[in-house]
């Protein structure tokens, strides 16, 4: 986790400057998560980046913990806080398994372009579902990149010792929703914002009676 942090940290001002490169898709991916927030959910967002997603969303609920291992990144989400005046989202360097996390206390937990940049994905998800109140829901969106050409793996495994990537795994959309299923939660939605490279928009409810 340590590298995947200072990779972020040497990211984290230029990927701030950037403007979001597919517009149409990040939007779509906007609307269909606000159709599931209420103003009186409690939410959490792992992977927050600097917070562009984390503030948008932040009229649709109660409160966001908002959280990134990149320390760099958590600044500027902070920045961007105060300067919007928003003040129902709070940003903390941390990771998804810190103990400050209280089981079975989030409405809502979101993980944007998070889940391939992890080595243990279903322990992610089984942390995922701890955190949930039953019937709460894991909304997602992840890059599969098995559905491409192998070409991409072999890139990814070229440039990450160069320090030019950070760990990325290559999951088919089949896994993905194996990972997802097989951890108490029912698939809701789905949807594919962009297509290409396939980038799985889920939404899971957490189960009601445990399996």
């Amino acid at each position: 986790m340590r590298d995947s942090a200072k990779f972020w940290d040497k990211l984290a001002d230029k990927y701030s400057k950037k403007p979001v490169k597919d517009v149409e898709n990040y939007n779509k991916t906007l609307d269909c998560t606000r159709k599931h927030l209420s103003t009186s959910d409690n939410v959490l967002e792992v992977g927050c980046g600097t917070g562009t997603t984390a503030l948008l969303l932040a009229p649709s609920v109660k409160q966001i913990a908002a959280s990134d291992i990149s320390s760099r990144m958590i600044e500027i989400a902070r920045e961007k806080a105060v300067t919007q005046k928003v003040e129902n989202v709070r940003f903390d360097r941390a990771t998804l398994f810190d103990e400050d996390l209280e089981k079975g206390s989030f409405d809502i937990v979101m993980g944007f372009n998070f889940l391939h940049l992890l080595e243990d994905i279903p322990g992610a998800v089984r942390r995922v579902n701890e955190l949930l109140k039953v019937g709460g829901l894991f909304i997602s969106k992840t890059v599969c990149l098995a559905e491409q050409s192998r070409l991409w793996s072999l890139v990814v495994a070229v440039m990450r010792p160069l320090g030019l990537a950070p760990y990325v795994k290559c999951l088919t959309v089949a896994e993905l929703e194996d990972i997802i299923t097989s951890t108490d939660f029912e698939i809701m939605e789905t949807g594919f914002y962009p297509t290409s490279p396939p980038s799985r928009f889920i939404v899971a409810r957490k189960s009601w009676v445990p399996r």
